[in-house]
This record gives structure tokens, sequence and C-alpha cells, in this order.
């Protein structure tokens, strides 16, 4: 079935390429369809476009249809091009004239792009619930290791004296970051076209305000012509969001795997996080964070991806459209996969204590020792001068004290502040959903 269809056959061929992955990809936007069917037919019958009785014979079949995709039996089989055509038919073979008329003063454009946007609104609050989730555990990390120093790296040279609990709370926020921008996503997303038609409305008096509401969209995209243009805008929004938060993993996964090594020797997975060698039985390789920097570089070339699909076409809808389900779907997955095993691996991460007690980082404490001398009144030129002699010169005595006198001051973790952050979000923004 295809709900375009006038009784004019196809060439199995042009069939084919036409629909594509769709029966498979439209199983991420069946509930949504459903949900907006519930909408568009309650929204029909208080527009006297359906009767009473045929609204609550639909409401029934899309009950029925969600229970169907709830426990895993709804499946949408080749006889039908989409998810769409799927759900028109069955109802239409349990209600007959009822089923007919659910697509009154709609289009398959507005119908499809309803679904994307209330799948890609779920999706950013879900990334970012999981997100979060990930900062608190980053920020448990961060107050149980403040106190746990490393050298910190600039140029790849060990630098100046940093610690754990620095090193963790400067991922949480940077986080907190990344989420402005699936922030920004959701507002994109969170906005209902349905009633906008092929791209310019219906004569039939619908009421659009009303299913705004019923399916929880924040707005209404007002202009039909604007509204048909969130096809494509919304995907390289989400693509956006997915790339920057991405980057961050990606960092953060490449000084694991460095710290992992036996050369620096900061941290430990256990041993069963970690995969070995087929000829060297020594080997306790960190492939998990290997993978997840791989995957996480591999999300950021998203947008480029989307732009190219879709940067020379001007508004209203075109076929170009289709293939950003598969471009953009099973990535945002694959995302939610990433955010998984970190939160699964990053609280077994093991410390390694006392690495600044190592002769090879006694260089890191250089500043320690021109701020010495600053504090007894020497010039912070002249300080500089004279240390940089003493590394030179083989004479340096490296002034640990100064700096664990003052850790407190000098690694301010900010973890109060952070958890400020998360605080209003969690107040102010339509993305967290309690």
């Amino acid at each position: 079935m295809k709900i375009w269809d006038k009784g004019i056959a196809v060439d199995k061929k042009i069939e084919q390429f036409t629909v594509g992955r769709d029966r498979e990809l439209d199983m991420y936007l069946a509930q949504f369809d459903v949900l907006a069917s519930k909408a568009q037919a309650n929204m029909l019958a208080k527009a006297g476009l359906l009767s009473e009785e045929e609204n609550q014979q639909l409401q029934q079949g899309l009950t029925e249809l969600a229970a169907q995709l709830e426990n895993g039996t709804f499946t949408i089989g080749e006889e039908f091009e989409d998810v769409h055509s799927k759900i028109e038919y069955y109802l239409t073979e349990k209600f007959g004239d009822a089923g007919k008329k659910i697509h009154t003063a709609r289009s398959r454009n507005d119908q499809v792009l309803t679904a994307i946007q209330l799948f890609l609104k779920d999706y950013t609050e879900r990334a970012a619930a999981k997100t979060l989730e990930l900062v608190q555990v980053l920020l448990q990390k961060a107050e149980a290791h403040q106190e746990d120093l490393m050298p910190g790296y600039t140029h790849f040279q060990a630098a100046m004296p940093s610690s754990f609990g620095l090193w963790f709370s400067a991922y949480a926020e940077h986080l907190l970051l990344d989420l402005a921008l699936f922030e920004a996503a959701h507002t994109v997303a969170d906005q209902n076209p349905l009633g906008s038609g092929a791209g310019f409305g219906s004569s039939f008096p619908i009421d659009r305000k009303m299913t705004t509401q019923e399916m929880g969209f924040g707005s209404l995209a007002v202009s039909s012509v604007g509204a048909q243009m969130l096809r494509g805008k919304t995907e390289k929004t989400v693509a956006f969001a997915l790339a920057g938060m991405a980057a961050t993993l990606a960092k953060m996964a490449y000084d694991l795997v460095m710290y992992n090594g036996q050369d620096m020797a900061f941290v430990e997975l256990p041993k069963e996080f970690t995969t070995g060698s087929s000829i060297m039985p020594h080997k306790k390789n960190p492939d998990v964070f290997e993978l997840i920097r791989a995957r996480c570089n591999a999300l950021q070339a998203l947008p480029n991806t989307l732009m190219l699909a879709t940067s020379n076409l001007p508004s209203g809808y075109h076929r170009d459209f289709q293939i950003l389900k598969e471009l953009l779907f099973e990535p945002m997955t694959q995302f939610l996969d990433i955010l998984d095993i970190v939160l699964f691996a990053l609280p077994q991460l093991k410390i390694k204590p006392n690495l600044l007690n190592q002769e090879k980082y006694d260089a890191v404490f250089t500043v320690e020792n021109i701020n010495q001398l600053i504090q007894s009144g020497t010039p912070f030129r002249t300080a500089y001068k004279q240390v940089g002699l003493a590394v030179e010169d083989g004479s340096y005595v490296p002034h640990k004290e100064f700096h664990t006198t003052h850790l407190g001051s000098v690694h301010n973790l900010g973890i109060e502040e952070i958890q400020a952050k998360v605080q209003r979000l969690r107040e102010k923004s339509g993305l967290v959903k309690e």
C-alpha cells in the first residue's frame, strides 16, 4: 500500500530504489506517527470532519498499534512503502471509512515531518538525561580524587601539577557546555508542523494549536512554508549537537588511552574491561576507550555529511530528505550506546596515587619555586631566570610543599558551581525532563 497510490503501477526496480531502507528506519518513527495520528483524529473530530464514533474507533486502533510497538509485534511488511501507509492500512482494514478519513487535511509531507520532529525532540531529551547522569559521575570522581595529584601536560610535555579532581570536573563542565547545543536542537525540534500540509496549509477549519498542545510541542511552526523548511534544518541541528558532545568524549577517551599506558600509568582499568594480544601475554589494551574515540571522531563528520546532502535545495519538500534518516538515525543510536558504555566504565576507573613523587616529574614544580621567591620579595622576571638556571645547571630542588599547602586555591574544582549550573538547567530548560 502507498498513501499516494492512484492505481498506476510503479516499476519494481524503481520502487525498490525509492523506498530504500524506509521500512527499517521508519521503526524509529512509528510510535511518534501513532501519537501524531491520535492528535490528528481528535482535531478532525473537533472540526466536524470525523464523527465522534469514527474518532473513538481510530483512537482504539491507534492504541492497539501503540501496544504492538510496546510488545515488539509491530512490523512493516514489504507490501507497505513505509510506516505511515502501514498505520493507515491497519485503521482502514479495521474500521473502513474512518481509517480512510484519517489523512484528511494532512499531507505525507507534514505527517512525516511531524513524526521526525517528535522523534528528534524525544531523542534530545533522552541524550540530555544520560549526559547529566555522566556529569554527576564525573563530579563524584572529582570530589573523591581532588587531592590526587597528576602532572598536567602541554605540548605533550609535563608542565605543572594538576589533579584528577581537576581533570574530572573539567569534563563535567564541558559536557554542560555541549548540552547548550542539544538545547538549541531541542528548541528547533519542539515546533509543530502538523497542518502545514504539503507546505501550503489546508482550506479545512483545522485547529493547529490543539494538535500542538496534544502532542506536547512547545511551539507551533506558524508559516506552512516555513514548517516544511524544518525538514533538514532540525536534522542538521541535532547533528551539530552530536558532533559537539562527541568531540568532548573523544578527547576524554584519548586522555584515558594515554593515561592507561605503561609510560604514564596514571589510571588502570579493571582486567575485565581490557583485551589482550594473541602473542604478547602482558598486554591489557584499553579497547573500550579507543573505540569510543573512533566512534566519536566519526560522529563529528555528521554535520558536514548532512549539509552536503541538502545544502543546494530550495524551499519545499524534496525526496533528497529521505536519506537523512539513513545518515542520522543509526549514528544517533550509536551515540546513546557510547554514553551508556562511558557511564558503565568510568566509575570502575582506578587512579594511581602519589604520581608526583617520581623524580621525573620534579620539573613540574618550577612555577612553585618561582612563586616562593616572589613571596620573599623577588621580582617575577628575576625569579624566573634564577629557577631556569637552576634547572639547567642541575641545582634545582623542587618546592612541592608550596603547591600542596595551597592545593585548594590552586585547583579550584568548582564542583558547587557546576552543580549550580546543573540545577539551573533542570529548572529553566525544556530539554531536561524530570
